[in-house]
């Protein structure tokens, strides 16, 4: 047969429609709230010493992993260790002092409790003897306060001091996050708040990790923002991954029973309505609905009130792909059956 015989033929073969199909019925539909949010460490603590002077060592690095009260860093502490033995020194020569004015007094016995609280009080302040006790505390903390201490376990941060650099008393020299947990900090509109409560599931997808995490809320700020929406907080543990600060989306999920529900692709529209086709005899039929909720792929649907041959009950065979070049009362052939779990 001629080349140009076939081509022919093949011009004039009818257009085969071919799609795919499932059967309705109702089932938990998983209702969807989706938000974008934050991660916020659920302990952080920017470290400072408490006193002022050269930084002599740094024993970390960002990134390095802690424990609680291992030293992180240390000032130099000569000047300290000076104004302790000082202090050590006066402490000795007060309470000499102190001892003199009550054998003076006639007490033959120095402690506390075998003399009259206000004597004993007036005479240790006379004699510089508090005064004495009240510096020897300050050395003793100044000291200890040229190392400084993990107050938990976790992750060091912003770290930008070097060695030998001159500290101030107050200036943050790292941050600590403690990263086996982190709080998810989101905001939803007040229509959405009535879904949710203490303790309800949530899913987190970081934008950079192409994984979902499971958590639950753990806060709802009672404040509805200038916007017109509310902050909630839920809790995620960390696997390695999560770091703070990172940008995730969060996914609310609330089962809503007995519900026709088809996927998003088999809803389409004509003449501006929502429509599905239906399959019977081999042929198409449109039926007019209504979506009245959703989730990522998902719709559920209902008949259109406003449409009297509008219709849906289960066992009712809805094309689901292939449809959008479909009319009603059009032949097509099955391609393929989708099943779902009804629940």
């Amino acid at each position: 047969m001629p080349e140009a015989d076939i081509i022919e033929k093949k011009q004039f073969l009818p257009e085969k429609n071919e799609v795919d199909v499932m059967i309705l019925q109702k089932r938990v539909f998983k209702k969807e709230i989706v938000s974008n949010g934050k991660l916020v460490a659920f302990q952080k603590n920017n470290l400072k010493f408490d006193v002022t002077e050269t930084l002599e060592k740094l024993f970390v690095n960002n990134g390095d992993y802690v424990k609680k009260g291992q030293t992180l860093a240390t000032l130099k502490s000569f000047v300290y260790q000076q104004a302790l033995t000082k202090t050590e020194i006066n402490l000795k020569k007060s309470e000499l002092e102190f001892q003199d004015k009550l054998i003076g007094r006639g007490y033959e016995s120095f402690h506390e409790d075998s003399i009259p609280k206000k004597e004993y009080n007036m005479l240790a302040i006379r004699s510089g003897y508090k005064n004495a006790l009240h510096e020897l505390e300050n050395a003793k903390f100044n000291l200890k306060a040229v190392k400084l201490k993990a107050p938990f376990n976790g992750k060091v941060a912003n770290i930008e001091m070097k060695q030998y650099d001159k500290i101030s008393t107050g200036e943050v020299v790292m941050t600590l996050i403690n990263d086996t947990a982190f709080e998810v900090e989101f905001y939803l509109i007040e229509s959405e708040i009535s879904e949710i409560s203490i303790n309800t599931k949530i899913q987190m997808l970081p934008f950079a990790l192409n994984k979902k995490y499971e958590g639950h809320i753990v806060t709802i700020n009672p404040i509805v923002e200038e916007d017109g929406t509310i902050l909630v907080k839920a809790k995620v543990k960390n696997d390695g991954n999560l770091l703070e600060g990172m940008n995730v989306k969060v996914f609310i999920q609330k089962d809503v029973p007995n519900q026709f529900i088809v996927p998003k692709e088999a809803v389409i529209l004509r003449q501006n309505q929502e429509v599905l086709f239906a399959f019977k005899s081999k042929k198409t039929y449109w039926t007019y609905v209504q979506t009245t909720n959703e989730n990522s792929n998902e719709y559920t649907v209902i008949p259109h009130p406003d449409k009297s041959s509008a219709s849906l009950k289960p066992g009712d065979t809805i094309i689901v792909s292939g449809n959008l070049n479909l009319a009603n009362d059009t032949d097509v052939d099955i391609k393929g059956i989708k099943e779902y779990d009804a629940k």
